[in-house]
């Protein structure tokens, strides 16, 4: 958990995973990259607030790009739950890495896992399956690294009230893509940009229900990154802004066909609950970091305080919260499906509020019992919880909107008039 420069010693060889291993073999191999690897970067990165770029090269080599690509396609097959596993542990060591890989991740099983559960027409499949192997070539023979755009000025769409501003127009061959998106992680390292559009030609709900998933090549003519990037925390996941001006995607690039984003986002709510998992490994990174250095095994802290019992009541305080946080982790992720029952999707917003309050609380007392000293930059602590205020803000499950839909789902059955 030290903040080390990556020059300060030769780094231990990388593990290789293959297709056959097991979920608790594709753990420890993240594990192996965060400890080695991307935690005596993660300092230098936060300061800078500039992309992990050799933590990438590490994942690429490792070759853990094709995470979540199913494995007849040459992927290593990742289950939804076995994901988020391996992201909470990148978390833990690298909070920014675990979380823009997310969005890679995630286009990768939009388009797979998540797609083949829905039903479909065998012409439409087909061409789903074209497109998608040489999506998938790019990723895992020119390590290609997709990012997810989501959010947009007006937040609305993000969080499923509104259509997206972002525009597509059909035109020979391909789309024309209008539009802003901010808040873009990966802005600037990814090559390709997967972003959810509205057909500009639709009108009423189909503006909504037929939205189509495209990938904007980052060399595209009209594609431009804008904006600063100087914020509180997550500062390495360079999320600037994206304009997009008659932006041409070609045919092929279409990564979901219209209407099947909307049939997921109804159909397979998990899809939404991927931000977690980082959060899920800063509070375990916040707790493990408290307990070393209260009993003295951090380097530079001088002995054991773990006696005191102030001390000792507030691990204990942290500890019922990161309990809490996992225990609800652990169920949520194992429950995800296509077509879940309600309970279910009621326990991933009970999911998402938990950790992503828990996060800054457990942040918060980490530092106030590890004392001043951890506020200095030497230590992972203040970085830990700067990071931790960002996730209850995060669309589409802002803590407010996942508050909101606990209530009003425990009041309403499906169909019940909600005016």
């Amino acid at each position: 958990m030290n903040s080390q420069s990556p020059e300060d010693k030769t780094p231990a060889p990388l593990p290789i995973a293959h297709a056959d291993n097991t979920p608790e073999q594709l753990i420890a191999i993240a594990r192996h990259l965060g400890e080695h690897r991307f935690a005596p970067r993660s300092a230098a990165y936060d300061l800078e607030a500039v992309f992990p770029t050799e933590n990438y090269q590490d994942l690429r080599d490792a070759g853990l790009l094709g995470l979540t690509i199913p494995a007849r396609y040459g992927g290593l097959g990742a289950s939804y739950e076995t994901y988020c596993q391996i992201s909470s542990e990148l978390a833990r060591w690298c909070g920014a890495t675990a979380l823009t890989f997310n969005m890679h991740a995630q286009t990768m099983f939009w388009t797979g896992d998540m797609y083949d559960s829905l039903p479909k027409s065998g012409d439409a499949h087909e061409m789903q399956n074209q497109r998608r192997e040489e999506l998938y070539r790019k990723v895992i023979e020119e390590g290609a690294i997709f990012a997810q755009p989501f959010s947009e000025p007006n937040s609305a769409a993000a969080a499923g009230k509104a259509p997206f501003g972002t525009t597509a127009r059909r035109v020979d061959g391909g789309w024309i893509v209008n539009g802003i998106k901010h808040f873009a992680s990966l802005s600037g390292a990814a090559r390709y940009y997967s972003m959810v559009c509205t057909i500009d030609s639709d009108t009423g709900d189909a503006r909504t229900r037929n939205a189509v998933y495209l990938c904007v090549p980052a060399d595209a003519d009209g594609f431009e990154i804008i904006g600063d990037w100087d914020p509180l925390g997550m500062r390495a996941t360079v999320s600037r802004g994206l304009k997009m001006v008659d932006v041409f995607v070609p045919d092929d690039l279409e990564l979901l066909p219209p209407g099947a984003y909307f049939r997921l986002a109804v159909k397979w709510p998990h899809m939404f609950f991927t931000l977690c998992p980082t959060y899920m490994g800063i509070s375990q990174a916040a707790f493990d970091f408290t307990v070393s250095y209260l009993r003295g095994d951090i380097p530079g802290v001088p002995h054991s305080t773990r006696h005191i019992p102030s001390k000792q009541q507030a691990v204990a305080q942290m500890r019922l919260k990161l309990e809490q946080s996992r225990a609800l982790f652990e169920t949520t992720i194992s429950e995800a499906r296509y077509a879940p029952e309600k309970a279910s999707q009621m326990r991933a917003h009970a999911a998402q509020y938990t950790i992503m309050e828990h996060a800054q609380e457990i942040c918060a007392l980490a530092l106030r019992t590890c004392g001043g000293r951890t506020l200095l930059k030497n230590f992972p602590l203040e970085r830990l919880y700067r990071e931790s205020r960002c996730g209850s803000l995060m669309l589409p499950w802002t803590a407010e909107i996942a508050e909101q839909r606990l209530g009003e789902e425990s009041l309403y059955k499906q169909g019940e008039n909600r005016d």
